[in-house]
């Protein structure tokens, strides 16, 4: 009675296991079919098909031009990701080292650039840079920087004390201490700031480059639309989505894990 009991558990566990796993997979396929669907009834400039934009993609992939507009884009994320996480963490240095100055970064400098809108620091580099790809990096760096400033500052107040004593017993030296041991104690909050700077920089990209930029995705899908090129839109939205998702799902959030799991032991 025992075993059976036990086996029946078991069997039912495998298959909540696999009703889980098949859950996302069939709500795909469903989310699919609807899309087929209605485009089925609306026009093709409207709401292009599956295998329209699938056709579009694979055309996407295989063109120099259209990945270059590619490059550009993962070149605009890159600098200004690195541009706004060494802007953001100096601000979160600064009334670390100078508690001074605490007030004027927490309660002036923070909260102006976290209200401020992307489309205006958009506008406003249009007027200052013109239609360039300075243009895009300076609109997403602004953007980017709260995001480093609050996280980095986070981690500089969950630093342990006791750690911070210890190592100053062994050297009195700060640019020393500040490698050694605040820079290694600030590992998780690093990785999980780059993290989220990843994900916002493509939701600012697509923005910025569509009213400042010459080159990338967010130029390419302006274009489109004037041509009423729907399928190459969905192509771009579909490129994105899977590239953001699959480097943060594959990528960052593994190095994430190891990272927190390293320094929670």
């Amino acid at each position: 009675m025992v075993d059976t009991t036990i086996a029946l558990g078991q069997s039912s566990r495998r298959r909540g296991l696999l009703a889980r796993r098949l859950a996302p997979h069939l709500f795909t396929l469903l989310f699919l079919a609807a899309w087929q669907a209605a485009a089925l009834v609306a026009p093709s400039y409207l709401l292009p098909g599956p295998a329209q934009v699938a056709w579009r993609l694979w055309l996407f992939v295989t063109s120099w031009r259209d990945l270059g507009h590619l490059g550009a884009s993962l070149y605009h994320v890159a600098a200004s990701i690195a541009i706004s996480f060494v802007i953001g963490s100096l601000l979160a240095l600064i009334p670390y080292y100078a508690p001074l100055l605490r007030f004027a970064i927490e309660r002036r400098v923070g909260p102006f650039l976290n209200s401020f809108s992307a489309i205006g620091w958009t506008l406003l580099s249009i007027m200052w840079f013109g239609v360039t790809s300075l243009t895009v990096i300076f609109a997403i760096s602004a953007v980017l920087v709260p995001f480093a400033l609050i996280n980095m500052s986070a981690g500089l107040a969950n630093i342990d004390r006791e750690t911070i004593e210890m190592g100053g017993s062994f050297t009195r030296r700060r640019a020393r201490m500040f490698a050694l041991v605040i820079v290694p104690s600030l590992y998780p909050f690093i990785f999980s700031t780059l993290r989220i700077m990843f994900g916002v920089s493509w939701k600012v990209t697509l923005t910025a480059e569509l009213f400042g930029g010459n080159a990338g995705l967010g130029y390419m899908v302006n274009m489109e639309r004037q041509e009423f090129d729907t399928a190459t839109i969905f192509a771009a939205i579909v490129l994105i989505i899977t590239f953001v998702h699959g480097t943060d799902h594959y990528l960052l959030a593994p190095l994430q894990a190891k990272v927190s799991r390293h320094y929670a032991g």
